[in-house]
């Protein structure tokens, strides 16, 4: 039998967004390791995901945040969140994961949502500069295309929303992508980002 406590599952619910049930299963076919209850979970949740992906998400919300500095506002981001009911979009924890986004988005100013959203001249232009200084560095040749390879990975993670690590770790620990997972997964509906625009005052 699984050694794991109440805490441990409210613990598990909390930071994975799934019920009761589920997340007391996880830690009983994990055996009450709570890291690959968190994988169980993830694992089952985007299997869910999978199926519903089909779906169409055309209700939502747009969540804004404005950054004020010396009593006006300098900033001001708006994350346009969507769903496929009408019932999700009005729900406070849908909401606010769309405003915690738009936070998200004021810090780290990311250039496309997803990786097919990167403009490939700006991908190629990188891949360009990392293989320059790679041959500068006097690597071995064997060497180069896996150290081009990875700070090209680096580069992208840095800069796709979904793949950029939530600012707010005393809020979420994981990504932006995780993030919106687990709220589809809680409210058992499709979820993804749709649009962002940021602007700021001087850039």
């Amino acid at each position: 039998m699984a050694d794991f406590s109440a805490r441990d599952v409210q613990r598990l619910r909390q930071s994975a967004g799934v019920g009761m049930m589920d997340a007391k299963k996880a830690l009983v076919d994990s055996e009450g390791d709570f890291d690959k209850a968190v994988e169980l979970l993830r694992e089952r949740g985007l299997a869910k995901l999978a199926k519903r992906a089909g779906r169409e998400a055309n209700e939502g919300t747009v969540g804004s945040y404005l950054h004020t500095q010396n009593d006006h506002i300098v900033m001001g981001v708006l994350v346009e969140l969507v769903c496929e009911t009408d019932f999700v979009a009005k729900s406070p924890e849908f909401n606010e994961v769309a405003t915690d986004i738009a936070m998200h988005v004021s810090w780290t100013n990311p250039m496309a949502v997803t990786r097919d959203g990167l403009d490939e001249s700006v991908v190629a232009k990188e891949r360009e500069l990392f293989e320059r200084e790679a041959k500068a560095s006097g690597k071995p040749e064997a060497a180069i295309a896996k150290i081009v390879e990875g700070r090209l990975e680096k580069f992208i993670t840095e800069q796709v929303l979904t793949e950029q690590q939530f600012v707010n770790t005393q809020k979420f620990e994981g990504t932006v992508g995780d993030m919106v997972t687990a709220l589809a997964t809680k409210m058992g509906e499709n979820v993804s980002i749709g649009r962002i625009s940021r602007i700021a005052v001087g850039e």
